[in-house]
């Protein structure tokens, strides 16, 4: 139930979503990265994708037994489908399966709106990547532009210093056959 709370605090007191270091369980210290993000604004692309997958991702495994939202969308139904032929027959298991219904639900609700969060996070950092390399591509062509400008000033100064009347790149003379 932590990221159940964790994301309700996030989505409806905007508090800060990374946990202060002191607030690390021991599983959560093993990432690196979480510790050192901890208490920090996610800001960066790697901030997002540990995030993603160092703490939503493990409490997402340790919830509801490491269910998916899919994996978890077959009990519900069983149970739904039980707590209406309870309901018909006035049975006094009505109330336990309600709750167990409930149960099922929240975990289930939390896990959709984990699986969420983790994938807008990772595709946040998967766009960062894209930007990263997009930068690296733009320097390489700004250098590129710039050893091409560099190559038309070398050829306007050489075509303003060779006098009109000299060949460029001219042939050298043969010396002339001779008959025997």
């Amino acid at each position: 139930m932590r990221l159940a709370a964790i994301l309700r605090c996030e989505s409806i007191f905007g508090c800060d979503p990374l946990t202060p270091a002191d607030r690390l369980d021991d599983e959560e210290k093993k990432a690196e990265c979480l510790v050192e993000n901890a208490g920090k604004k996610i800001t960066t692309g790697k901030q997002a994708e540990c995030y993603a997958n160092e703490y939503i991702g493990l409490h997402l495994k340790n919830m509801a037994g490491g269910k998916t939202y899919a994996d978890l969308g077959e009990p519900q139904s069983q149970l739904r489908e039980q707590v209406a032929k309870v309901q018909q027959t006035n049975d006094p298991a009505l109330a336990d399966l309600q709750k167990q219904l409930a149960e099922v639900n929240a975990q289930r609700d939390t896990v959709f709106k984990g699986e969420t969060l983790r994938g807008l996070l990772l595709t946040s950092y998967g766009f960062s990547e894209m930007g990263v390399k997009a930068g690296q591509a733009a320097t390489a062509m700004y250098l590129g532009a710039a050893l091409l400008l560099l190559l038309s000033l070398a050829g306007l100064v050489h075509a303003i210093r060779t006098p009109p009347s000299e060949a460029f790149a001219a042939p050298a003379p043969q010396p002339a056959d001779t008959v025997a």
